[in-house]
């Protein structure tokens, strides 16, 4: 069943067609449409719930994805991985590679916002992958797309002894070390010009700054100064 408005309805065959999927196929297209529209839209019609589905969906695609390649990985690592590939920043990474923000209908303020763009992408990737999910009950519109992905991310995490959370492998690093927790001090930059990176952190321990990064969010700022440090740390370490 197509949509009462032509306009949206080529919109979405598009991103579909991006996905790599067949439109004659058996989408819902109402809840695609519902899983791309922002709460500031509607406070009934929008992708919330859609994104409570999603939430399972991807997780679950992301296990099969590790168990079927890494079957003798230890869960511990299967826990770690998978919470990097589910993670905000990777989900919107991955709907932004499909132009998901063309597509996505937000109104008010929240046009405006590119700090909160990040986490709007993150949940309208969950909320379209419980729309296919629920066009079929099983992952048939989802996996053929989504696990190239997960495997040369999932490939490319294995490799990075952080797992690409460089706070998390900073506070593991220093309180094995000195059994203390890093400090972060956040600042916000004045930005006449709109720049995506409003932050500036430091990173510190026992009076020593260990590293410095920018972001366009706090915990985005905290992790480029928390990778600093950390690679700083562990080239010490290695000579």
């Amino acid at each position: 069943m197509t949509l009462a408005y032509p306009r949206r309805q080529r919109q979405l065959e598009s991103l579909v067609r991006k996905l790599g999927l067949a439109v004659e196929g058996p989408i819902k297209w109402d809840l695609l449409d519902l899983a791309l529209t922002h709460p500031t839209v509607s406070d009934s019609a929008n992708y919330e719930h859609l994104e409570f589905v999603g939430d399972a969906v991807v997780r679950l695609v992301a296990a099969i994805v590790l168990w079927e390649n890494y079957p003798n990985c230890p869960v511990g690592d299967f826990a770690a991985i998978r919470s990097v590939l589910v993670s905000d920043r990777i989900l919107a990474q991955l709907a932004r590679s499909y132009g998901f923000e063309l597509y996505l209908l937000v109104a008010g303020s929240a046009t405006a916002d590119k700090v909160g763009q990040q986490s709007r992408l993150a949940d309208a990737f969950e909320a379209v992958l419980g729309a296919l999910y629920l066009s079929t009950n099983n992952l048939d519109l989802i996996r053929p797309w989504l696990d190239p992905h997960f495997k040369e991310l999932a490939a490319e995490i294995r490799l990075d002894p952080a797992r690409l959370n460089y706070k998390a492998a900073l506070q593991e690093w220093t309180q094995a070390h000195f059994k203390v927790l890093p400090e972060y001090r956040v600042v916000e930059i004045s930005q006449p010009h709109n720049n995506q990176e409003r932050f500036i952190a430091q990173v510190w321990l026992h009076g020593q700054k260990l590293g410095e990064g920018k972001g366009r969010s706090i915990k985005a700022a905290e992790q480029a100064a928390a990778k600093v440090a950390y690679l700083t740390l562990s080239t010490q370490e290695e000579h």
